[in-house]
């Protein structure tokens, strides 16, 4: 994509001027609800200065011109918040919900005796979270053909998307994977000298991913959800953006479903139609 300014083809490295930093920050807020706090500024620099580089646009000032008065966000506020969203992720990331997901909620689940059971990972970014909720919720159904599942798998972020589509990652990544599930659901390749596996089509076929921003007033999740995760994201919003968000979440979740945050997250304090379980897990009243 190059933009409709005439401007050099080599970059220049230049800095982030405190207002084009205000202005790209309050833009970044409320479309993702993503704080950004002026400690920021060098961070913001550098995953910006390949937008630069792509939309061979030569300075900062220059991009911000050609974004805010120039209508450039039609067509680059996607590649924008793609640059800035964070997606540390991990297969088996925080253990203990895995463990409480399969041992105590999803007995209780079953209680209901569902047929078909929905699971959401709302800030899937490259894949590896709702990757490992297909992984141990096939090996806990293994003896009930009778019920079947799906994950939805959403991110903000068009990048970390692709990633999740292709299922490709480096083999270190899937360290944390247990042996006996690597065999199953890990393929890997002819040569290898590659550094590279892929999640098995047995697996990938549970697993539906989609774009979607947690700011949304409504969210396009189809029928209530008996399990959401949303771990790790509620850390980059303030109060009112935490409220927003876990309000929404909660009118997805059926009563009795559960919901699992960050291990840094809380839902302390807001008025929300849920009561604590575990160790940031809640039960949907």
């Amino acid at each position: 994509m190059t933009s409709n300014l005439a401007v050099s083809r080599q970059p220049v490295d230049d800095s982030l001027s405190r207002r084009n930093f205000d202005r790209l920050a309050d833009y970044i807020y409320k479309y993702s609800g993503i704080k950004m706090p002026i400690n920021k500024i060098t961070m913001l620099e550098g995953r910006l200065r390949k937008r630069l580089r792509a939309t061979q646009i030569a300075s900062f000032d220059q991009y911000c011109t050609y974004l805010f008065d120039h209508d450039g966000l039609d067509s680059e506020s996607v590649y924008l918040i793609d640059a800035v969203t964070t997606n540390k992720t991990d297969f088996f990331r925080e253990p203990a919900h895995f463990d409480y997901l399969i041992g105590k909620a999803l007995p209780d689940l079953l209680q209901s005796e569902p047929r078909h059971l929905r699971l959401w990972s709302s800030a899937c970014s490259t894949g590896a979270e709702p990757f490992t909720l297909a992984m141990v919720m096939r090996e806990a159904l293994e003896a009930r053909p009778d019920l079947t599942f799906t994950v939805t798998a959403t991110d903000l972020s068009t990048e970390v998307l692709q990633t999740a589509r292709r299922a490709i990652y480096p083999r270190d990544q899937m360290e944390p994977v247990p042996a006996a599930l690597r065999r199953k659901y890990v393929m890997e390749p002819v040569d290898p000298r590659r550094g590279e596996v892929r999640i098995a089509p047995v697996l990938r076929r549970h697993v539906a991913f989609g774009r979607m921003n947690l700011m949304d007033k409504k969210y396009p999740v189809q029928d209530g959800q008996h399990v959401i995760f949303c771990r790790n994201v509620l850390i980059y919003f303030d109060k009112p953006t935490q409220l927003h968000v876990l309000s929404r979440l909660c009118e997805c979740l059926l009563p009795g479903g559960y919901l699992f945050i960050g291990h840094s997250e809380t839902a302390a304090g807001l008025n929300l139609p849920i009561r604590q379980v575990a160790n940031t897990v809640f039960k949907r009243v």
